[in-house]
């Protein structure tokens, strides 16, 4: 997180922006408008970006483009991130920037705000493309306007944010090829973790397998929910199941040495744990 957090009328000076006319919302075309600011070290901000086609760093290539992908994506921030970038001036697109005040309220419906990460943006297609664009350059037009309505705008990012929660679950199902490599290496990762080859200094957390996969948390536990049917911690807990009944039934480990083994912290906590997702105490089910 960059030291000092800037709120929007601080950021939009920062950028150098020209047509700066509120506190609460601004909107460039990128077609048309001043770029501002092409290179920054990393600043905070306090308010939402939702950028069409955005500017991004002008090193960064995608790798693996989705079927009829057009060139353009989305990305979506939040407040309270570190913003940092060294770009081109883009052709086209538009960027919105609005006020906590405002879209707090409705941004917590967008599991997407968490994402916050350049490789985990929207990859749309045409269609989609044609889509956004069109909302965009109405919010742009509204904004424009001497006098605009915010109520107006409101409605027109509420109608963008309900179509990128669908193309993220659309992105999610057309890139599966490309995203079973990370549920493999999930589930690589998780094996590796309990294999002995590793300390083991408690139980992990999804943050700990999303940052192997250079994914933030909220985008990587979306995508193994997505694709498999169950969230990263339900794959998580299985798998110490599948350890624990299989120490318990071949090893002569005590239930207490099975415990620490597998990260928890004290064997009344191992004994709760699985008795909830077996039914069983550990002792019953090595009796067994």
């Amino acid at each position: 997180m960059a030291e000092k957090l800037l709120n929007l009328p601080q950021f939009l000076k920062y950028l150098r922006l020209s047509g700066v006319k509120d506190d609460d919302f601004h909107i460039v075309n990128f077609a048309i408008d001043d770029h501002g600011l092409l290179k920054s070290a990393p600043v905070g901000i306090d308010f939402y970006i939702l950028a069409l086609k955005p500017p991004i760093h002008k090193d960064l290539v995608y790798q693996v483009p989705v079927g009829e992908q057009s060139s353009s994506f989305m990305i979506a921030q939040s407040p309270y991130t570190s913003q940092s970038w060294d770009i081109q001036p883009p052709a086209e697109g538009y960027v919105i920037y609005a006020s906590s005040r405002y879209i707090e309220k409705i941004a917590k419906n967008y599991h997407f705000f968490d994402y916050n990460g350049t490789m985990e943006a929207i990859f749309l297609t045409m269609d989609e493309n044609i889509l956004l664009s069109d909302l965009y350059r109405k919010a742009y037009d509204e904004f424009k306007k001497v006098k605009f309505n915010k109520q107006i705008l409101i409605s027109y990012i509420v109608l963008i944010l309900n179509y990128t929660q669908t193309f993220y679950d659309r992105q999610f199902q057309s890139r599966s090829k490309v995203y079973n490599k990370v549920i493999a290496d999930f589930h690589h990762h998780i094996e590796q973790y309990f294999s002995g080859h590793e300390v083991v200094t408690g139980l992990p957390s999804v943050a700990y397998f999303a940052q192997k996969s250079s994914l933030s948390p909220n985008y990587f536990g979306d995508l193994i929910k997505q694709l498999t049917g169950k969230s990263p911690i339900e794959h998580i807990q299985g798998h110490i199941i599948d350890v624990s009944k299989q120490k318990l039934l071949t090893t002569s480990l005590s239930i207490s040495e099975i415990s620490y083994s597998l990260g928890f912290d004290y064997p009344n906590y191992f004994a709760r744990f699985f008795r909830k997702h077996t039914g069983f105490s550990p002792k019953a089910y090595r009796d067994r």
